[in-house]
């Protein structure tokens, strides 16, 4: 039986947007509270990363799977049942007295946040079918993703330390119940496929696991080393994972991801710059904080307010500029200027001094982050694109897989690097500061280089534009 579109679309968007910023700030608000946490609980150095890497493992490794159940069951069922997950687990997080119980919150919120992020996008594509309609959409929603990476490291280090450490799990609750309440009455009922059209429990198991040891192999790089014995054979068990998912979704009858989907180039290409450029970015959103810090002595709150000018044009271009820019020089030709900036951002940072004026050499940098704000949107754009109805939720969760894979790959390789070169230069007599500063600058210069090789990806994979001039025909089924 046919369903309605929302009578209200835009309180839709801004229940997808909140989903979304609930996703996003929470991956960024823990990293601030971390000491406070280990000093409460008593966490040992090494089980308080898991803090981090029980969500991430959880998160990145169910995106896909739980993208595909979304077009099975519903997308609308899926972001419910993400969202109630997310919210109770931060709950359980808040009042944990114990380092088990956090972890065991942080895995149960990964769990809830992949199955919510994971159908977001798709059902933002089936709300919007106008393609300027649906570029202001992806803005928004871009532009939300942005700003809850940036206020989360400013509202984690006040909310620490005006109340304490827990806060930044009870703030989930009032906005995940609104979201629920809301979310209930603005997402109509969406066409469903039904289990029989793709209940393939083997790649199921088969794609989660083999996600679930790389990203692993990868976030504890930095404990073991690129090289050890761990790394490599978690990577090895990772690679004959997916590679045997993949076997399997070539020969299955009913797969979980049908193969079609990466034939498309635009959601393959995109998919592709989407890492690397992810992967190089990490360099930017966290490296350029710790050489505030360690480097110029900047305290939390001012490490938030001088890289707080990134924020705002980043959302300035993704909510004003990219949407018209999208409409009328179109997607493929946006994400190229976008990343160009992009580059310039990095580029620039590879020659920032140990004494750094911030008017000079720092605001420049801010300012032409406003590439992100033209690549993310344009991305996002091309990603969706090439993807049927039918296959929305799984285009929407491949989208959100690479880009955690990029993360955790930024993470692993660049500050590993930025480590090795900083402790090859003390060790050479360096002092601290000029030690940590050649640590970044080569960080900064791989990042650079990895949007490098996005932009040759984008330009060659991506040389037709994917600008539809039609709205596409979508049918909403109950």
């Amino acid at each position: 039986m046919p369903a309605t579109a929302p009578t209200n679309p835009r309180l839709a968007l801004a229940v997808l947007a909140a989903g979304m910023l609930m996703t996003v700030l929470d991956g960024s608000i823990v990293t601030v509270a971390m000491p406070a946490i280990q000093g409460d609980l008593g966490f040992t150095p090494v089980g308080l990363s898991w803090v981090v890497n029980a969500y991430l493992i959880a998160f990145g490794s169910l995106l896909l799977l739980a993208g595909r159940l979304g077009d099975l069951i519903g997308r609308r069922r899926m972001f419910l049942a993400g969202t109630g997950i997310f919210t109770a687990a931060s709950l359980l997080a808040g009042v944990a007295a114990s380092p088990a119980v956090l972890i065991a919150a942080r895995f149960l919120q990964g769990v809830g946040s992949a199955m919510s992020s994971a159908v977001g996008l798709g059902i933002l594509v089936t709300l919007f079918t106008a393609p300027r309609e649906r570029a202001r959409a992806i803005a928004v929603f871009s532009f939300t993703g942005a700003a809850g990476a940036s206020l989360g490291q400013v509202l984690g280090g006040v909310l620490t330390d005006a109340l304490a450490w827990n806060w930044i799990f009870f703030i989930n609750l009032p906005i995940g119940v609104a979201t629920l309440l809301v979310a209930l009455r603005a997402l109509p009922a969406d066409q469903r496929l039904g289990l029989g059209a793709g209940a393939d429990v083997i790649g199921a198991l088969l794609v989660t696991s083999g996600l679930m040891a790389g990203i692993y192999a990868v976030v504890k790089i930095e404990e073991y080393g690129a090289g050890s014995a761990h790394t490599l054979g978690f990577g090895a068990l990772a690679l004959a994972l997916l590679a045997g998912f993949l076997l399997r979704q070539a020969k299955a009858a009913h797969p979980l991801m049908p193969l079609r989907i990466l034939r498309s180039r635009a959601v393959a290409g995109a998919n592709a710059v989407q890492m690397l450029m992810v992967a190089a970015l990490f360099s930017f959103q966290v490296l350029v904080a710790l050489y505030l810090q360690k480097v110029l002595g900047y305290g939390a709150a001012e490490t938030g307010l001088a890289m707080l000018p990134a924020a705002l044009i980043i959302g300035a271009v993704s909510l004003g500029v990219s949407a018209p820019l999208i409409a009328r020089f179109g997607e493929r030709n946006v994400l190229l200027a976008g990343l160009v900036l992009l580059v310039g951002v990095l580029g620039l940072l590879t020659r920032v001094p140990v004494h750094a004026s911030y008017a000079t050499d720092l605001l420049p940098v801010m300012l032409l982050a406003a590439g992100f704000g033209l690549a993310l949107p344009s991305l996002t754009a091309l990603a969706m694109s090439g993807a049927e109805e039918a296959d929305a939720g799984l285009a929407s969760g491949l989208f959100n897989t690479t880009q955690q894979i990029g993360m955790a790959l930024g993470v692993a390789v660049l500050s590993t690097l930025a480590a090795a070169r900083t402790e090859s230069l003390t060790k050479a007599g360096h002092p601290n500061a000029e030690a940590l500063t050649g640590g970044y600058h080569l960080a900064f210069g791989v990042g650079a280089g990895l949007l490098l090789l996005a932009l040759a990806v984008a330009f060659t994979v991506l040389r037709r534009p994917a600008v539809s001039t039609e709205p596409r025909k979508m049918t909403m089924a109950a």
